[in-house]
């Protein structure tokens, strides 16, 4: 089969093509036809080598999020048959191979059915990020309807689908964003209030949202200052769930709050082999939402599957212009 591989890390001009043996399915997995991918921050940082190359082997096919069509099966699967329409963020991290390839082998418990209404772009757009929005709102926030959520970077990859999460479990949503534009975005996501975090203090939002309260669960999906300001926003004994951790914070308001923190980190299923059935639970129960119109991926541009496609791809994602997901999908 073509895949599409890095032989070291650097800039998007490291990306070629090759061929390598087509997989074979292990007992547990599946062979997925690869119509489609989507581009997460990591996968741009694991290809120039700052972030998440342990185990990392050459050539090495990145990208978590696949879309496609099973081709075979392993040994006791019970739950894909051949044809079957699948999405999961499966691969291209520790040494799995990833979905840039003609063909992925993937675990099935990380697989669900494709929403029936999205194209495999469109689906391929939704697992990295889906999964880690539902962890962070319902697995560690229990988001209920009577929840004054706030998530900071409302149009970014998670932040987009968190938002509409929030809203469909009946939630009062705000979203934090740069601009008036994005503004309008996460309004049309769902968002009933914004903040413009370059030029609204912390504390006037939460006097102007909340009457000076603060939120019941602020969702950070940007890290650094933003997590700093989340624990400002948050309300006393409020809960505040951040997908970037690692870094230097002063957590004097947390403490004088007595606030939760909850860190979300997305691959450790995929990483350390445990639970991964829970994301292969998590997509099913997207699909349902998306299916229901209730969740619909944000796309922001299409490349082509080819090497020049995935060099495309990640220099819009590393432009940091892009609002919603990049998606490489095949003709």
């Amino acid at each position: 089969m073509r895949a599409i591989v890095i032989q070291r890390h650097g800039s998007t001009e490291v990306f070629e093509d090759t061929e390598i043996a087509d997989p074979q399915p292990r007992p547990g997995y599946v062979i997925v036809d690869v119509k489609a991918t989507s581009v997460n921050p990591v996968d741009t940082k694991i290809r120039e080598g700052s972030e998440g190359t342990q185990g990392l082997t050459f050539p090495a096919i990145l990208h978590f999020d696949v879309a496609g069509i099973v081709r075979s099966v392993g040994a006791g699967v019970t739950k894909f048959r051949p044809g079957d329409k699948v999405y999961g963020s499966a691969g291209g991290v520790v040494g799995i191979p990833g979905a840039l390839a003609d063909q992925m082998e993937a675990d099935a418990d990380l697989l669900a059915l494709m929403p029936s209404s999205l194209s495999f772009g469109e689906a391929a757009a939704v697992p990295l990020v889906g999964i880690t929005a539902w962890e962070a709102l319902v697995g560690r926030a229990r988001i209920t309807p009577r929840s004054n959520v706030l998530i900071q970077g409302g149009t970014g990859g998670v932040g987009h689908i968190a938002v509409q999460i929030a809203r469909a479990m009946g939630a009062r949503v705000t979203a934090a964003v740069s601009t008036p534009e994005k503004g309008d975005v996460a309004r049309g996501l769902g968002a009933e209030e914004i903040i413009l975090y370059p030029s609204e203090a912390p504390e006037d939002a939460v006097q102007r949202i909340t009457a000076g309260d603060g939120f019941d669960i602020v969702f950070d999906t940007v890290g650094g200052s933003s997590l700093q300001s989340a624990l400002k926003l948050a309300r006393m004994k409020g809960h505040v769930v951040t997908i970037i951790g690692y870094d230097t914070y002063d957590l004097t308001d947390m403490h004088f709050k007595a606030l939760r923190l909850d860190l979300v980190f997305m691959p450790i299923q995929l990483i350390h082999n445990v639970d991964r059935h829970e994301h292969g639970e998590i997509l099913r129960r997207l699909a349902e939402l998306i299916d229901a119109r209730a969740v619909t991926p944000l796309i922001d541009s299409r490349h082509p599957f080819t090497v020049a496609g995935a060099r495309s791809a990640h220099e819009r994602v590393e432009s940091g212009k892009a609002i919603g997901k990049v998606v490489i999908e095949r003709d």
